[in-house]
């Protein structure tokens, strides 16, 4: 009896560690594909044009790719326990705030409000789980975390499609409230509160960092509008490259970066990062597109469109926890090709496949496959991302990645959106589809070119992937820090 006490013990604290640092997450994921089956109801209920539909969706985006960053240097300099409960809370008085949203204006700085918060959590959560258990349990760790990600995806269209129709679209951010009122006093309990360097927070770089992507997406989004050679897109996308540039420039020189350019020195971390942008311009641009397609032109109501779309959104809540438990054995680099290559063969698919009267029977092969290609990526592609860095650099390293990820997703919609404008698309069937064809095929594409992209990576089998590293850099020993300070 007194032997099997510390497992069970070890077991309990595993168990709390993933709770913990998952359902913020979970909520965060949730409302994200809550706000992508709420546009068609949000365009009638509040007027919204095509514009301000993307400007929901982007105004979370674009507030989390710019904080994150820097979320992630506070996280190091003041605890990550510290700003991920911080960021649950913002995130919390944001979807309060979007429930009380009256205009398009208000519910948009509302969404950005909740990116700020969310900038906070997703990637401070991967990095307190990665701190937070045994080194031997940490893929099983990260492919659970992956599968609640993929749970996040499952419900998110249910649960939105049922509040809408029992209730109103301002239940799907009530929601968010007790949520948010559990994790918190969770957090404190079972999570450690890990510092990493207690370094200067680089205010520059993240202004850089975000009025250039920012310039970047607002160009793409006015492009149609006011033309794609006229001179104010021309200077914002000038004007962003530019700030983008001199973003890079900068890290190569300042004392304490919000991008430590070494970290792309290692192979897996740069090769992750460039799948990560591809995936997520590619799979959410589409999605964006989609979503919108089976209640427009297939005429379901929110609800039967989320149950419409479970064989994609529920398959990565299975795949992704397996995936993270064999990618150890059959290694991530495979997982990760054959993820990608599912998912641009399913978007491919139904670029052709999309029209006017095509029976839903015909969507579910193509919605199973991209649903198995996601869960394929999300687990493995956390595995990669940490699989040879020290435990010191996990959350700028998941900062990165997180930060690269919204960045291609505001990039995917925005293009997206903008070829089906510019084929004529609106939001009633007859003027829909042909113009959502080329933005669906774009995305299986992009996908397709990720899949090329992921052949770089290492195979990153457990005979090949070397721990993270636990000791200290040279820059560490020279300054006498301890790699990870827990409080």
């Amino acid at each position: 009896m007194t032997l099997a006490s510390p497992p069970t013990t070890r077991r309990r604290a595993f168990g709390l560690v993933i709770a913990a640092a998952s359902l913020p997450m979970f909520m965060a994921t949730l409302d994200n594909l809550v706000m992508t089956n709420a546009l068609p109801v949000l365009h009638d209920r509040l007027g919204a044009s095509v514009e301000e539909l993307q400007w929901f969706v982007n105004a979370y985006t674009l507030s989390f790719a710019s904080m994150i960053l820097v979320a992630s240097a506070l996280g190091d300099r003041f605890g990550r326990r510290t700003v991920f409960v911080i960021g649950i809370a913002i995130f919390g008085i944001g979807s309060v705030l979007a429930a009380l949203s009256t205009d398009p204006g208000q519910l948009i700085a509302a969404r950005a409000l909740q990116g700020f918060g969310g900038a906070g959590v997703l990637p401070l959560s991967l990095a307190l789980i990665s701190g937070g258990v045994a080194p031997e349990r940490r893929p099983l760790a990260i492919g659970i975390w992956g599968g609640v990600s993929g749970l996040g995806v499952a419900v998110g269209p249910l649960v939105g499609g049922a509040v809408m129709e029992g209730w109103n679209w301002q239940a799907i951010f009530w929601l968010n409230v007790p949520v948010a009122l559990i994790a918190i006093p969770l957090a404190f309990f079972a999570l450690n509160n890990d510092f990493g360097r207690r370094a200067r927070i680089d205010v520059f770089g993240a202004v850089l960092a975000g009025a250039g992507v920012l310039a970047l997406v607002h160009a793409i989004v006015r492009g149609n509008d006011d033309g794609w050679g006229s001179a104010g897109v021309i200077a914002e996308i000038v004007g962003g490259v530019v700030l983008l540039v001199v973003f890079l420039l900068w890290q190569a020189r300042a004392n304490a970066p919000l991008v430590p350019l070494r970290l792309f020195g290692d192979r897996s971390f740069s090769v992750t990062n460039i799948v990560g942008f591809a995936f997520s311009f590619g799979t959410f641009g589409a999605v964006f597109i989609l979503i919108q397609y089976m209640q427009v032109v297939q005429g379901s109501t929110p609800l039967e469109a989320a149950v419409q779309t479970t064989p994609w959104t529920l398959a990565p809540m299975f795949v992704a926890p397996l995936a993270g438990f064999i990618a150890p054995r059959v290694g991530t680099r495979v997982l990760m090709v054959t993820g990608l290559g599912l998912q641009a063969v399913a978007l491919l698919w139904l670029s052709t496949t999309l029209s006017t009267d095509v029976p839903y029977a015909e969507l579910v092969v193509p919605f199973i496959l991209a649903g198995v290609g996601m869960g394929l990526v999300f687990a493995p592609s956390a595995t990669a991302l940490l699989a040879t860095l020290g435990m010191i650099d996990h959350a700028k390293a998941s900062g990165v990645n997180s930060t690269v990820r919204e960045i291609g997703i505001a990039l995917g919609t925005a293009v997206m959106t903008a070829i089906f404008v510019g084929a004529g698309g609106q939001l009633t069937p007859d003027l829909y589809v042909d113009a959502a064809r080329p933005a669906v095929f774009t995305g299986a594409a992009v996908l397709f070119a990720a899949m090329v992209a992921a052949l770089w990576l290492p195979a990153g089998r457990s005979s090949t992937v070397a721990e993270p590293a636990s000791i200290p850099d040279a820059a560490d020993e020279a300054s006498g820090e301890p790699e990870l300070v827990r409080a």
